[in-house]
């Protein structure tokens, strides 16, 4: 657990699209920073971050849920060691409680569903982990459901770009 870092992203993500491009740095910046990245471990983002990391060396661990996504043929090939989830909430789990931190990419409902459930790990004392969501929509988003909903944002960092994400999740897990 202490060198996980697991990374939420959009499945929709293609190669030559800059999120696709931004993704795959994330996981070479963590897999240089010594970091196991774990992620979904399907297309998109997932598969960018995978790649990203197994092009540095770094060890990649893919967190999949046949049964919830039949359509979907396994892990990408990047992925190292995949972890089968019988449900989508394991699935979730299985990114969650075993990470030491976690990045949060551009997404969608499913990216939400993995934040949400992180920061609510945060919030609830279950765990004290980094989180760091990246971009300005969860810029927008973030500070508008911790108004609404009467909690803290100071559990969730928002940065702007990965580069900040990385250096920000390694700095709180080095002095931790």
């Amino acid at each position: 657990m202490a060198d996980v870092v697991s990374v939420f992203g959009s499945s929709r993500s293609a190669p030559g699209e800059p999120d696709y491009a931004s993704a795959e740095r994330c996981g070479r910046l963590l897999a240089r920073a010594g970091f196991t990245v774990a992620t979904g471990g399907y297309g998109g983002a997932m598969e960018a971050v995978s790649r990203g990391a197994r092009l540095e060396g770094g060890h990649v661990i893919g967190v999949t849920a046949p049964a919830v996504f039949p359509g979907r043929q396994g892990a990408n090939s990047h992925v190292v060691e995949e972890r089968l989830a019988p449900t989508l909430t394991e699935r979730i789990h299985g990114l969650v409680h075993p990470a030491a931190g976690y990045i949060v990419l551009p997404g969608s409902i499913g990216t939400l569903a993995e934040l949400m459930v992180a920061w609510n790990a945060n919030y609830v004392g279950v765990v004290d982990r980094p989180l760091v969501a990246v971009g300005p929509v969860w810029a927008e988003l973030l500070p508008l459901i911790a108004t609404r909903l009467d909690i803290p944002a100071g559990h969730v960092d928002l940065v702007a770009t990965v580069d900040e994400a990385v250096a920000a999740v390694g700095v709180a897990l080095r002095q931790g």
